[in-house]
């Protein structure tokens, strides 16, 4: 059924703030920005990062948006039209932007490193970029639920047709040790399926944007993954071979010895990579929610694929009862990559 959004106290904003779009002035989407020489490290695809499209003026996020997707990427029709997508967008962008200044102003720096319960690290940088999406989030979307690796549900309700996944650091290890490897990762849920992702890499300046029904954006520039429709052929990321244990170990490996290159280290980065068309597979093991839900519409907006060990699509119903399990990942630029890599890794 075709939603009524604007009509429904669940969109609709703050009746305490103007209704019209927020003023927004992102360093991510001037049109003067160019993509960060960082990228050149990696090796280039054709469509991207040749001089002459350096040279070119970006245009903007909306305008590239709306051409067709790539390499038949998938989308969810669910009804959302542009001006809705676009005010999700403008919101999220935002939340990006909160964050990337909370976080830029402790990288390299000295503070107070905690363990949690599962022993992982978080920072004042993870606590206070949260709390600063969050703000936002609530000033604009009080109907929304939003559920953050730092603090869990927070809504009053249990249940939410709208909810914003947040994860401010992802790869805190790499942000501890002064590696611009990480990111800011946001998703918004409708009724459990992801219709906006962001990877926002605050100190490169780079931002990937995947919304529904449109093709994925980075700083503004439409991207896609590149083919390659032979495992023997792929550059393969996984954030450490330590994520594997038991059986998802052998499984791994079973891949990782088919793969031309196997690397390693980069955390979400390393998705935004494959969305660039820079490598071809991400595999790893272990993720929560908070770390997959925004990758799916940045990764399928760019002509990818990201589904479990199974093949099946990573469903994850977010209420204040959810406990954020553990899930296995597999992403790939190809097609027919995504079904070799499952084939290796025979998963039960």
């Amino acid at each position: 059924m075709q939603l009524q959004m604007l009509s429904n106290p669940r969109f609709l904003v703050n009746p305490n703030r103007n209704s019209s779009l927020p003023s927004f002035s992102s360093p991510f989407l001037s049109p003067s920005n160019n993509l960060t020489n960082f990228s050149s490290i990696f090796r280039s695809p054709p469509n991207l990062l040749s001089a002459s499209l350096q040279s070119k003026v970006l245009t903007s996020a909306r305008m590239s948006s709306k051409s067709a997707l790539s390499n038949n990427a998938q989308s969810v029709e669910l009804g959302l039209d542009d001006c809705q997508l676009d005010r999700f967008a403008a919101v999220a962008n935002q939340l990006a932007d909160a964050a990337g200044q909370v976080i830029r102003q402790y990288f390299r720096k000295s503070f107070e490193i905690l363990d949690k319960e599962d022993l992982s690290p978080v920072t004042i940088a993870d606590q206070a970029a949260e709390e600063a999406m969050v703000r936002i989030i609530q000033e604009n979307f009080p109907f929304h639920a939003i559920y953050g690796e730092e603090k869990g549900w927070r809504c009053k309700e249990k249940v939410a047709d709208y909810v914003w996944v947040l994860d401010p650091i992802d790869g805190t290890k790499s942000f501890i040790t002064g590696k611009p490897l990480f990111g800011t990762l946001i998703a918004l849920l409708y009724q459990g399926k992801p219709v906006l992702g962001i990877i926002d890499q605050p100190i490169l300046r780079e931002r990937w944007v995947g919304l529904n029904g449109r093709k994925t954006t980075l700083n503004g520039q439409d991207i896609s993954t590149r083919g390659c429709a032979k495992l023997s052929q792929a550059y393969l990321y996984t954030t450490s071979p330590h994520l594997f244990n038991g059986d998802a170990e052998m499984a791994f490996a079973r891949v990782r010895d088919k793969v031309k290159v196997p690397l390693y280290g980069c955390d979400c980065y390393a998705y935004a990579l494959l969305a660039t068309g820079f490598v071809d597979l991400v595999i790893e093991s272990g993720l929560r929610p908070y770390d997959f839900l925004s990758l799916i519409p940045v990764i399928e907006g760019a002509g990818g694929i990201l589904t479990d060990w199974k093949g099946r699509e990573l469903d994850w119903k977010a209420s204040a009862d959810s406990h954020a399990g553990s899930f296995n990942v597999v992403a790939a630029g190809d097609k027919q990559l995504h079904l070799q890599a499952l084939d290796a890794l025979r998963w039960p």
